[in-house]
């Protein structure tokens, strides 16, 4: 009798396994959406000449020069920026707080001719500077569509009044320009 049953008792568990293998069945389906890109845009800052945009030698008081810088935009993305001067002496006389900077964005060719915006000056080259390197939009930023550009025309003047202690002084200077991207920067 306990063979009996226990036949039974397997033949119930191997017909309960066989139910159950045919209730999980379920009907399904996959698309797929191949070739999907992200591509990312670019800031791309360049000035030009690509030599130094001002150099001037034997000055005397009352000496200026005015001369043209071209920045550009040759990114795919709008951009916003801002200028600061790094000048060192060569010598201990202080020329480069003494020199007097202007920068102007023009709006005609011809940089001679005093006109747009002054963006810095006159005031000493050693502070040179516009705009804010910190990121997101600040007062003086310049904007530059992608593609476009605009001419800066740089002032730098020896005062008429400058005295022999600079008597044969030399600066230099960098001009260094850092632009970020517009959208989602505010």
């Amino acid at each position: 009798m306990l063979k009996a049953s226990l036949s039974m008792f397997l033949a119930a568990g191997v017909i309960a396994s066989f139910g159950a293998l045919e209730s999980i069945a379920v009907f399904s389906g996959q698309a797929v959406n191949p070739g999907n890109e992200f591509t990312t845009g670019t800031v791309l800052l360049n000035d030009g000449p690509d030599s130094a945009v001002v150099t001037i030698s034997d000055m005397a008081p009352g000496d200026l020069t005015i001369q043209p810088l071209t920045i550009s935009n040759t990114g795919s993305l709008t951009l916003r920026y801002a200028m600061t001067t790094s000048a060192t002496d060569v010598d201990a006389k202080g020329l480069r707080d003494q020199l007097e900077l202007t920068v102007r964005a023009k709006t005609l060719a011809d940089c001679d001719v005093e006109d747009g915006a002054v963006l810095y000056g006159p005031a000493p080259l050693s502070g040179g500077a516009f705009g804010s390197t910190a990121q997101g939009a600040d007062p003086g930023d310049r904007e530059l569509n992608a593609g476009t550009n605009e001419t800066l025309c740089f002032k730098v003047e020896l005062p008429v009044a400058t005295g022999n202690a600079f008597q044969d002084a030399t600066t230099e200077a960098t001009f260094t320009f850092d632009a970020e991207q517009t959208v989602n920067n505010n």
